[in-house]
């Protein structure tokens, strides 16, 4: 009976470590393939470089500027990078960059493989990262200059640790929690949910000891989560001065001045000003949803929504203690999540698909259940018979993974904003063209960050130090208004697969 036992575990980890393999070894031939077709990387992407770049001079001043967690990455990556090759060009940190975010989504796909074993079982685990790793926009946000998946990495991580000691009673898994929370605090603030969850799960079970941990051991957990988060994020907001994030600050600060503002109309007897200001608010969440729905929406290709509804709503009516947990735990993600989403569009009108990577990431492990309902409803439908309907019981949801897949695929072998090849073509003409001292203004940094040339971005006024200025003219009939004489060198179309008008121009100012 024991053997029986052992050689089951030891299949099971087999099994596990086949289905790791197979997931790591698709991530990692689309992520590479996603790197060497880039176009150009994001726009936020040239910030975090320029950041990273100031580490071996000034550290304490990246600190102080922004969260480090990513940029100090991306210095380790160059570092390494730099063991073979000496080359200090744009293109070296650019693939140093991608390369780190690459490697995170990779480590990521490990945690994320054992919180959905936990979830729904490693069959249908498997499945779910399949389809993320297959879906174009959280794939390109992992080849891409960008935090989002260093943030997921910890996120995972910390999650997985707290569902492992919330289900199996052990205290000292929640210290590993709160050090993986700290860690992803300095990559992105949000990171720090995972205490939040914490934190609500070890007081419910305090007030209502049910579980199989006791009070002393919930208390250490306690203890262990704080001090966990500390170690690492403590020395952070000593050296930044400052505990808040600086978004949650702006918003407390807002939220403050707004109040005081309505305060004054109130006392002033402006009562209408007051409830235009009150009646906006449930118009502005009613957005914020709608927005958020349409970008999670896009993340999942649309295909795959009706799934994830029916996955979720299938999942969640089984009765269990591990699904107890579980609810507790999602339903806290998604509540808290969907909180922030709104708040970040009441007070910046902006919601995109990164921000709902993390919805998607954890909710994605309930799709393979919503295609096996949607996969039983069609076998009953178009089955004549019982017998017919049993005797391939996996080909629908084959077909139905299959279909998704095709259509992912044209857009995830899509290069990362093959559209703006003329940025590309603007900047090796500047790189081979003018010196290195040169100044050149720029509609988007990315132009002078590729061509190795100082940029001054600029909208309307020109930089009067500019020696070459790069406009962006949408028809062929508009002429620059320079204060200064200008030559045009050179002009590109900024997609080059369409004959459109839209085209970067590069003059040279005499």
């Amino acid at each position: 009976m024991m053997e029986v036992k052992f050689e089951s575990k030891s299949k099971r980890r087999k099994d596990d470590e086949v289905n790791l393999l197979i997931l790591l070894f698709i991530a990692s031939l689309l992520g590479v393939y996603a790197i060497t077709t880039t176009v150009l990387i994001a726009q936020d992407g040239i910030y975090y470089i320029q950041q990273a770049q100031k580490f071996s001079s000034n550290p304490t001043d990246v600190v102080k500027v922004h969260l480090p967690g990513y940029p100090f990455l991306i210095f380790i990556a160059h570092k390494f990078v730099s063991l073979f090759s000496n080359s200090p060009s744009a293109l070296t940190w650019i693939y140093s960059a991608q390369s780190i975010t690459l490697l995170c989504r990779l480590f990521a796909i490990i945690p994320l493989y054992f919180i959905g074993k936990l979830l729904v079982g490693s069959r249908n685990s498997f499945w779910a990262l399949l389809i993320l790793i297959l879906l174009p926009y959280p794939s390109e946000f992992g080849s891409d200059v960008l935090r989002d998946w260093p943030h997921i990495l910890f996120l995972a991580m910390g999650f997985l640790f707290l569902l492992f000691g919330a289900m199996e009673g052990k205290w000292w898994m929640f210290g590993i929690v709160g050090f993986a929370s700290g860690l992803g605090h300095m990559i992105r603030p949000e990171c720090a949910q995972l205490v939040i969850y914490g934190l609500l799960w070890l007081l419910v079970r305090l007030l209502l000891p049910k579980h199989n941990m006791n009070r002393l051991r919930l208390v250490c957990a306690l203890f262990v989560l704080l001090v966990g988060f500390a170690v690492p994020a403590m020395p952070y907001m000593k050296a930044r001065g400052q505990i808040l994030p600086a978004r949650l600050k702006d918003l407390v600060t807002s939220s403050e001045l707004q109040s005081d503002k309505i305060q004054q109309r109130d006392i002033a007897g402006y009562n209408g000003a007051y409830a235009a200001a009150d009646a906006g608010v449930p118009g502005n969440i009613a957005k914020a949803l709608g927005r958020l729905i349409g970008e999670i929406s896009d993340n999942l290709f649309y295909y795959f929504v009706p799934a994830l509804v029916i996955g979720i709503y299938s999942h969640f009516r089984r009765k269990s203690t591990a699904i107890d947990v579980e609810r507790f735990f999602i339903l806290a993600f998604v509540l808290l999540n969907i909180i922030m989403m709104i708040l970040l569009y009441c007070f910046s009108q902006y919601i995109s698909r990164r921000h709902c990577l993390p919805l998607i990431v954890f909710l994605i492990f309930y799709v393979p259940e919503g295609l096996e309902k949607l996969a039983g409803w069609l076998r009953s439908r178009s089955s004549k018979s019982q017998l017919e309907t049993d005797r391939h019981p996996q080909l629908c949801f084959f077909i139905l993974l299959l279909t998704g897949v095709g259509i992912c695929l044209p857009k995830l072998f899509r290069p990362i904003r093959v559209e703006k090849q003329g940025y590309r073509a603007a900047a090796k003409w500047l790189r081979e063209n003018s010196k290195q001292e040169d100044t050149v203004a720029v509609p988007d940094m990315r132009i002078s960050f590729y061509a190795e040339r100082k940029g001054l971005a600029y909208s309307k006024e020109i930089p009067k130090q500019a020696k070459y200025v790069v406009r962006i003219v949408k028809s062929r009939n508009e002429e620059p208004d320079f204060d200064r004489t200008a030559q045009k060198e050179y002009s590109v179309r900024v997609d080059k697969r369409k004959r459109s008008e839209k085209k970067l121009v590069i003059y040279r100012m005499l």
